[in-house]
């Protein structure tokens, strides 16, 4: 229900104004000419945004403490950070639609808490986390509200108001859904119907608050697509996202926020780092590259301290130590757990640029020898592409193999000049052994290769990714826990790969900090009552009815 104290909301034209937050009245002289504004929306340029000392809070609940930014025009950027962290919060600050305590924020050098809500409608749109609305619209009607802030409050739609409908309805495909009724399209189709409304509001700044968190995989990538061609063709963007991995492939800031505050501001390789998003999200991840799209990915592991005595040596005793022989994503995925838990990890051979290299030196470049995670530095055995191994690569490898506690078979790829990788194997008892591929798409070495690759296998424990931990636990306390003999439906044997597909999905099944679902600043729904009536209180502007706090 809408938060205006002063006044009732009587009639469905005006309650459906005020779900995208127009129809307050003008205060003198915030008034202009409608041709005016029609004139501006059709040559947007990005406008600039600047938060200054901004603080907020919902009675006694400090929800945002001296928060300070500036996002440049036609950035897009992103608001990340746990739940309860002041993200929505800073959002609708932003938008007009709260009042802070203190501090100020401009759009355009305009401050939107000084200026009217048609006005403040003008410079920023609004998307909002919830995209339901009270009243069964048509589609076509629902996008043609964000035109209300270009022409009076009973003005029929000109020209110019219809070729701004149509054109976001096209641009998100939506053009089939507009005679339709708003409550009976899907929730996908409903937040790229809302989207439109934002594109035809034609504002130089644009607000999206968890704009992914209820779509399925390809509609966050549509939805994320288009805000970055809107950015791309003259938006200033700003998005809470919950998917590190989404902001750091979307945006090219990010905006670290935390216990109300700003964290950490830059871009997503400056801010999405371990130490921050220990800090921030008091939780134990590694950030890697992706080898797809070349962008930050960060994965969440079991907290280090929790590794046994026998791993990770969190007691005081020195780490074990595990050397990763593989390439590729599986090797380096498995060097990221092994190093974020706490044990000293080694790999190698592999190539400059493999995915298992950059995250060795990532992981490194985290970990300096003075710092307390210094044993998350990776030591690499690098040779050259297509090379044999040299007598040199060959020593330091029976080095790392003969001083590890345990070895890990990550995908270890065969090939005429590496199998040499295979003798000092056979002095390894149990080797661990995560694999993703069916050994034939990996052995170019031949029989002979294959049969010293499988006795090693009949020795090993064989575990997925998200298992790995554990398993290297099990070897190194004796368990054994995982020993597996060769059978037909692994991976690894040379026989059918047809069951490779089921485990590649067992091994891609890792943990993803997502910042989990969305909940209010408050923590306990005592607060977050006290914030909803607080909120009461407060005149309605773009985002106060749609918006939901973090």
């Amino acid at each position: 229900m809408s938060n205006h104290t002063d006044r009732d909301q009587t009639d469905a034209d005006q309650s459906s104004r005020d779900q995208v937050g127009w129809g307050d009245t003008e205060p003198a002289g915030a008034h202009e000419e409608t041709a005016h504004h029609e004139e501006a929306t059709r040559h947007l340029e990005p406008a600039p945004i600047t938060v200054t000392d901004l603080s907020l809070s919902f009675g006694d609940l400090r929800v945002l403490e001296d928060a300070s930014l500036s996002i440049e025009p036609g950035e897009f950027v992103g608001f990340v950070g746990p739940n309860g962290a002041g993200k929505t919060t800073l959002l609708r600050a932003i938008s007009g639609a709260i009042t802070p305590d203190s501090g100020t924020v401009t759009i355009d050098d305009t401050d939107v808490h000084a200026v009217s809500s048609r006005a403040s409608s003008r410079l920023v749109a609004v998307v909002p986390q919830d995209t339901s609305l009270s009243f069964s619209f048509p589609v076509r009607d629902v996008v043609e509200m964000g035109r209300h802030p270009h022409r009076s409050r009973f003005a029929a739609p000109t020209h110019e108001d219809r070729d701004a409908v149509e054109r976001a309805l096209e641009r998100t495909r939506t053009t089939e859904l507009a005679e339709r009724p708003i409550d009976e399209v899907s929730g996908g189709q409903r937040q790229r119907v809302v989207l439109a409304r934002a594109i035809a509001q034609e504002t130089p700044a644009l607000l999206l608050d968890e704009p992914t968190a209820s779509l399925d995989v390809n509609h966050q990538i549509e939805t994320l697509e288009l805000v970055r061609e809107l950015v791309d063709s003259g938006r200033t963007a700003v998005a809470a996202i919950h998917d590190l991995d989404l902001a750091a492939r979307y945006c090219d800031r990010l905006v670290l926020l935390a216990d109300g505050a700003v964290h950490d501001v830059g871009t997503p390789d400056e801010v999405l780092t371990a130490d921050a998003l220990a800090e921030a999200f008091d939780a134990n991840a590694t950030v890697t590259t992706n080898p797809v799209t070349g962008t930050e990915t960060v994965t969440a592991l079991p907290d280090a301290a929790a590794v046994s005595d026998t791993g990770g040596g969190q007691s005081g005793d020195s780490a074990a130590r595990i050397h990763v022989l593989g390439t590729g994503t599986t090797a380096a995925s498995a060097v990221a757990r092994l190093a974020t838990a706490g044990y000293e990890v080694s790999v190698g051979p592999v190539t400059p640029g493999d995915a298992a290299a950059e995250t060795a030196a990532r992981l490194s470049e985290e970990s300096p020898p003075e710092s307390d995670d210094s044993n998350r530095a990776v030591e690499t055995v690098t040779v050259e592409p297509f090379a044999p191994l040299s007598a040199d690569d060959r020593a330091e490898l029976e080095s790392h193999i003969r001083q590890a506690d345990s070895t890990v078979f990550a995908d270890l790829t065969l090939t005429a000049g590496n199998q040499l990788v295979l003798d000092p194997l056979e002095s390894v008892e149990q080797p661990i052994l995560v694999e993703t591929t069916p050994l034939a798409e990996r052995n170019g070495a031949g029989a002979a290769a294959r049969e010293r690759y499988e006795a090693c296998r009949e020795r090993g424990v064989e575990v997925g990714l998200a298992d790995l931990l554990d398993g290297v636990e099990g070897v190194l306390s004796g368990s054994g826990v995982g020993t597996v003999e060769v059978n037909s439906s692994s991976p690894a044997v040379e026989v059918d790969g047809a069951d490779g597909a089921d485990r590649a999905d067992r091994a891609d099944g890792v943990d993803r900090l997502n910042g989990a679902d969305k909940a209010d600043e408050a923590d306990g729904a005592d607060e977050a009552n006290e914030a909803d009536d607080r909120d009461d209180a407060v005149p309605e502007s773009p985002m106060s009815r749609d918006a939901s706090d973090d």
